[in-house]
């Protein structure tokens, strides 16, 4: 049983980058959206199925912690471009997303613009913890 509390140290990193200038809401809101993605482009990232003792089963989850670090508007951009040179799984939020409805018009806010206009309000990245580090240099844990 002892080996069940020892931490694991992964080869990975999921990390969130938020803009430090959010709302509350806006900020659970952006950080849902923002990892749901990630699965897709790594599916080892879910672990296993839970169960209560009652043998109620619920979702799997992440096997790994996310990370929620925040940034200005000028660290999410530079973010933004250090991912884009790096061999990672990322998803954006732009501020357009905040006024549309439903996935279609997400997708069609998004394609509207050019990648160096995006008005980045949040980004997740999961890719080789040395990566993401330097992705994220300069942004600090969300308080």
């Amino acid at each position: 049983m002892s080996g069940m509390n020892a931490p694991v140290r992964f080869s990975t990193k999921i990390a969130v980058l938020l803009r430090d200038d959010l709302l509350g809401w806006q900020r659970l809101n952006v950080t849902a959206f923002l990892v749901s993605g990630i699965p897709m482009a790594a599916p080892d990232v879910i672990g296993d199925p839970y169960a209560d003792a009652d043998d109620v089963s619920y979702l799997p989850m992440f096997r790994q912690p996310v990370l929620i670090f925040e940034g200005g508007k000028e660290l999410l951009k530079a973010a933004h471009g250090r991912a884009l040179t790096r061999d990672v799984a990322m998803s954006i939020f732009t501020s357009d997303l905040f006024a549309t409805g439903h996935d279609a018009d997400n997708r069609a806010a998004v394609r509207a613009v050019r990648t160096e206009d995006l008005d980045l309000v949040g980004l997740a990245v999961h890719g080789p913890r040395t990566a993401i580090d330097k992705i994220l240099k300069g942004a600090v844990m969300h308080r």
